[in-house]
């Protein structure tokens, strides 16, 4: 049997949710699938760090962090119909009873710096707006309509319009596994090929490093292309990993040199000058420990710095622009999010898919891409938004913008 239904939205996450939202103010009926058991598993995920939400910037200096072919369909370019920025959702944040506070970074956090609170509420208010979630629905292909696996067989739905936020292909464990690429790319979806964003660098270290596995990079600059991190990042047995790589992370993949600061707040003089310290009878290692102030960065100088310079002038320089030495990033399963996805030329400026008609497309399913820091949450809102009022515009006879 075909079950018809009003509006349809697969995938549960920040994107899907915010979709549905749109969708059942303009007085539609709604059913969310979800492959998993659960609802926004990625979104709680977020929340064990605190559940960054967006950034409090102007939206110029927001925006210019987002890049991809499809960085449009965020809307923020668009004077008419402006995007679901910063300010935005902490005011969406805050109907939704969730108190906020903004960090030392600008960066806008719950008080409670979970996740879960929120995603109730949210959930509770799609609840009362008459949406309907159905949970361990695996979408599977089109055949006249989406068809489900579910637990209790295949189904069949017929929707009259249809949001797609199945998330990119990062993190497969928690349902974002790029299933859906081969059943949209034969359906004429033109999609530009995943690649891991938002990652760590794998490192094959020398035996060396071992002690200092699990341990902080503080108080360094990590310089890439235009950019320049002073978020911490951490050294792991596998590489490197943390805020402070995540930001300059897709300048480091598409092949901008990296270099680390070891004494960003130090002129070049003054770190010259650090240097002129006698070294006696001190190892090298002790030598560069008293210089530099702290054992993690001093290990990074010996490993990274090699081969080590013979004289004063070429240790500072080494500590000023310490070659960061990496082997590439980790895979998409360790990646926190995907560039790639379903191009601009795909859809149309409503996010709907030109090969089909009435489907529209939200979150990192589309060709974006942004660093973490709230940036990420925020565009998948955005999308989301986007999505859900041209899905309702539609479904209510206005058509979509070609």
């Amino acid at each position: 049997m075909t079950e018809q239904v009003d509006a349809l939205v697969i995938g549960a996450g920040p994107a899907g949710l915010m979709a549905a939202e749109m969708l059942a103010n303009a007085g539609q009926r709604v059913v969310i699938t979800e492959a998993m058991p659960t609802p926004a598993r990625k979104f709680l995920m977020a929340g064990k760090s605190g559940l960054n939400l967006t950034k409090d910037e102007s939206l110029p200096d927001f925006t210019r962090r987002f890049s991809g072919s499809a960085r449009e369909a965020l809307g923020y370019w668009d004077s008419e119909r402006p995007g679901f920025g910063p300010n935005e959702v902490r005011k969406w944040a805050e109907d939704l009873g969730v108190e906020l506070f903004t960090g030392s970074t600008r960066r806008v956090f719950p008080v409670g710096m979970k996740a879960s609170p929120l995603l109730r509420s949210w959930l509770a208010r799609l609840r009362g707006n008459g949406v309907e979630l159905r949970t361990r629905w695996k979408w599977i292909g089109l055949n006249g309509g989406f068809r489900f696996a579910t637990p209790e067989g295949s189904r069949l739905l017929a929707p009259s319009v249809t949001v797609l936020a199945l998330g990119g292909a990062s993190w497969p464990r928690l349902g974002s596994d790029g299933g859906w690429v081969p059943v949209l790319q034969a359906a004429g979806v033109d999609i530009t090929r995943f690649r891991p964003a938002n990652m760590g660098l794998q490192v094959h270290w020398s035996p060396a490093m071992e002690r200092y596995f699990g341990l902080a990079v503080k108080g360094a600059a990590v310089h890439a292309g235009h950019q320049v991190s002073r978020g911490e990042w951490i050294i792991s047995r596998h590489g490197i990993e943390g805020g402070g790589i995540y930001e300059v992370a897709a300048l480091i993949r598409d092949g901008a040199e990296a270099k680390v600061d070891l004494l960003p707040d130090l002129d070049d003089t003054a770190a010259s000058r650090r240097f002129q310290r006698p070294r006696g009878k001190l190892s090298i290692g002790n030598w560069l420990r008293r210089i530099i102030g702290d054992p993690v960065k001093t290990a990074l100088l010996l490993e990274w710095g090699q081969p080590w310079p013979t004289d004063i002038a070429g240790w500072a320089k080494h500590a000023r622009a310490l070659p960061l030495r990496h082997d590439g990033p980790v895979g998409l399963e360790q990646a926190i999010s995907t560039a790639g996805g379903i191009s601009r030329t795909a859809v149309t400026d409503d996010l709907q898919l030109r090969a089909l008609p009435g489907v529209f497309v939200a979150g990192e399913m589309l060709d974006w891409e942004a660093p973490t820091g709230g940036y990420l949450i925020t565009g998948c809102l955005a999308t989301g938004r986007r999505a859900g009022l041209a899905a309702a515009a539609f479904r209510n006879g206005a058509g979509s913008v070609a």
